[in-house]
């Protein structure tokens, strides 16, 4: 390594450090957004680290710092339409779906509807849910809402309209799990209660991932070493895993003492009964406040 890349890696650790710390207070309202657009909050916190990642860059070629939680917004916005672009059969197209309705007032949101599950959300159109979630979610105004979706304001009551009507009629569907999943997630649940570490290390792939998400990436013989921070992170936090649903996602649970609600999530993927992938959110809190989480 020569003297020039040792010199440039601290700088651009110390570079990000600060630019996480430039976009923290408005994190956990992207990740609102993004949650209800894509589905659940693990695909929302996906698209929330590319947006985060292209302003960046994004920042970097600028002269002037711009007014952060529109352009944030607007970034996110076209990420998300992007993803869904990739991942759904549903019409996307701005003009399609917002049809103009006239000067008629805006009456508000439904509270009830601004407090739907998560899957709710995805029975909606894009535009549709990308309107309702900026307005009655976020509490964004109309100018503000049609300025993140490079779209007018009368276009944005449309979708409201239409929105709102499709979300009261949507009924919450029902999380499944086969049998199979749900005995891995117990049985990951019960080790890591009774501090078996290594017995949960044995169940890792040779090829597992690990992603200590917003933080770091492991894979194969480096992911083990995932529970030995566990082995003193437990110690400390006295922390506890149970198995569930998170807005319909399988996903271990982890409490701490005196709370009611999980502090944070754990995504697990297995193949023929082995880890494959691990998706750790110790460091992205907001996740469990963003959802309804049922005992699997």
């Amino acid at each position: 390594m020569t003297n020039v890349t040792r010199d440039l890696l601290p700088a651009m650790a110390d570079a990000r450090a600060r630019f996480m710390e430039f976009v923290a207070e408005v994190r956990p309202e992207l990740h609102r957004y993004c949650a209800r657009m894509t589905g659940n909050v693990f695909d929302g916190e996906d698209i929330v680290q590319e947006t985060l990642a292209k302003a960046y860059f994004a920042l970097a070629e600028m002269d002037e710092p711009p007014l952060l939680p529109g352009w944030l917004f607007r970034i996110a916005h076209n990420t998300a339409m992007d993803f869904l672009r990739r991942y759904e059969r549903k019409n996307v197209d701005l003009v399609a779906e917002v049809p103009d309705v006239g000067e008629s007032e805006d009456k508000g949101p439904d509270p009830a509807l601004v407090e739907a599950a998560l899957t709710g959300f995805v029975s909606l159109p894009p535009v549709q849910r990308s309107a309702m979630v900026l307005k009655d979610v976020l509490g964004h105004s109309l100018e503000e809402t049609a300025s993140t979706m490079a779209t007018t304001v009368l276009a944005v009551k449309g979708a409201l309209v239409r929105a709102r009507a499709n979300i009261a009629a949507k009924a919450s569907s029902t999380p499944s799990i086969s049998a199979e999943e749900k005995k891995s997630l117990h049985r990951y649940a019960d080790l890591f209660n009774s501090r078996d570490w290594d017995g949960l290390r044995a169940l890792l792939g040779e090829e597992a991932r690990l992603d200590l998400v917003s933080r770091w990436q492991r894979r194969g013989s480096k992911a083990a070493g995932y529970y030995a921070r566990y082995a003193e992170v437990t110690a400390a936090e006295n922390l506890r895993a149970e198995a569930g649903f998170a807005d319909g996602v399988p996903v271990i649970a982890i409490h701490r003492p005196g709370s009611t609600r999980p502090a944070y999530f754990i995504r697990l993927n297995w193949e023929q009964g082995r880890l494959v992938q691990i998706r750790d959110f110790y460091f992205v809190p907001y996740l469990a406040e963003e959802v309804r989480f049922t005992k699997g």
